[in-house]
């Protein structure tokens, strides 16, 4: 067996078994097939893609390629939950201790920013100390003393999708469904967790462009999932514009700390919220979505989330004075407003544009070697519906290096619409689909 002949036969359509799938998982992770040849493959996923069972296939090749997660001895209802990506997206941040605070045990194991998207691990980081590299006993650890606990692939835990995730952020595949599900199910599988809720976004930030791609793919991870014997809820949400204010590593830490004690924008807390419940009602704490909401908003109103966040980044090593007091974290030492052309009303604030000036000033990567940096992003001063003058400032752009700053305020300009009329309400939760559902039909 070839590494070649696997990549013409993708290309040409052909379906691969399960042996030629693990064949080249197996033969990736080991250094025999190339990166080169792994990208070839990639792109041919992406312009033919795969049947259910191929992902099946790559899903279980890509869990098989290292140690999953024995949490057996943890107690509690082991639920987590994956965000496909978007732009300003810190949800992962405010619902893990929030639904830990509620009860849930949330084993979470995440990504690096991809594309024009943040990642989860890159904005933990940016918080002094805090280590994700955590062993599976450090990790089972920090599951026990906080409730949750935050960590990215390693050589031991799916160690085929830390080399894939990488090389399709640079190849230009991240939005190939088979791969976006044999990766995120790959890693939930290790993990550890039983239930999963999925926010699966659509829009201009986010991989599917439309709400007929997110169903796909939702349905992809649903039905994925219950081969696995996972229970899944897929929530598919919006994601044309940024969630929330904040978009960069640290500064999205900070607008965390804010929702943690209830000061978030209204947007960030109410997808936060409907996710969190999700997994209250998963988990069998809950059996309605309405209660799991409240008891969400009353663990956020007596300071029981906010305090489970303070002790899950001092077991993983954080120093708690930068949340405490934030101005002693990471700060860009330059800046630059953008301001509105006209007078009317903020209609739009298109996300890929403002996840792309991110990018460019260094809050993620355009190479696999690229650093990220933990201080720089965009803060947006104003939220589409809100009343502009000519010249008022709408966002401002936080920088290491003054030299990027000009690129960047160009795609923010090109991002912003100013309109004459208010815009209508934005409508977050799109549709939410249930694996059990789908297992009737």
């Amino acid at each position: 067996m070839r590494a070649v002949d696997l990549i013409v036969k993708k290309r040409e359509g052909g379906s691969l078994t399960r042996e030629e799938i693990e064949f080249l998982i197996a033969g990736y992770v080991r250094g025999e097939v190339p990166d080169y040849q792994m990208a070839s493959w990639a792109m041919a996923v992406f312009f033919r893609g795969m049947s259910f069972e191929e992902t099946g296939f790559l899903t279980r090749a890509m869990i098989g390629s290292g140690e999953a997660i024995d949490l057996t001895g943890v107690s509690g209802p082991l639920v987590d939950k994956h965000s496909t990506g978007g732009v300003g997206d810190k949800v992962s941040l405010i619902l893990a201790p929030l639904a830990a605070s509620c009860g849930c045990v949330v084993p979470m194991m995440s990504g690096r920013a991809l594309g024009h998207t943040g990642g989860t691990l890159d904005k933990l980081e940016s918080i002094p100390g805090y280590r994700t590299d955590l062993s599976v006993e450090h990790f089972r650890e920090v599951l026990r003393r906080c409730g949750f606990a935050m960590t990215g692939q390693s050589q031991r835990i799916v160690p085929a999708d830390r080399l894939l995730y990488a090389l399709r952020d640079v190849t230009g595949t991240v939005e190939s469904i088979p791969l976006i599900t044999a990766s995120i199910m790959s890693k939930k599988f290790a993990e550890g967790a039983r239930c999963f809720v999925f926010d699966v976004k659509c829009g201009s930030g986010a991989f599917m462009k439309s709400q007929a791609e997110a169903r796909c793919l939702a349905v992809s991870l649903a039905r994925t999932g219950a081969s696995l014997g996972r229970r899944i809820r897929a929530v598919i949400s919006d994601m044309d514009q940024p969630l929330g204010r904040m978009v960069g590593n640290f500064l999205e830490v900070r607008e965390t700390i804010e929702c943690l004690q209830g000061r978030g924008p209204q947007d960030l807390m109410q997808l936060t919220l409907r996710l969190t419940a999700h997994m209250l009602v998963l988990g069998g704490l809950e059996r309605e979505l309405a209660a799991a909401e409240a008891l969400c908003r009353e663990r956020i109103r007596d300071g029981s989330a906010w305090r489970v966040f303070l002790d899950n980044v001092e077991a993983q090593g954080g120093r708690t004075e930068a949340l405490l007091d934030p101005g002693k974290g990471p700060r860009a030492p330059h800046t630059l407003a953008v301001r509105s052309p006209t007078t009317g009303y903020l209609a739009r604030l298109e996300a890929y544009r403002v996840g792309l000036a991110c990018g460019v000033l260094g809050a993620s990567r355009a190479r696999k070697e690229d650093p990220v940096w933990p201080d720089v992003g965009v803060e947006l001063l104003k939220a589409p519906g809100d009343p502009v003058r000519e010249g008022e400032e709408l966002c401002l752009l936080h920088a290491r290096d003054p030299a990027r700053l000009e690129e960047a305020r160009r795609l923010l300009e090109a991002a912003v619409t100013v309109g004459s009329e208010r815009p209508p309400p934005r409508r977050l939760v799109l549709e939410e689909i249930d694996s059990d559902a789908l297992g009737k039909d």
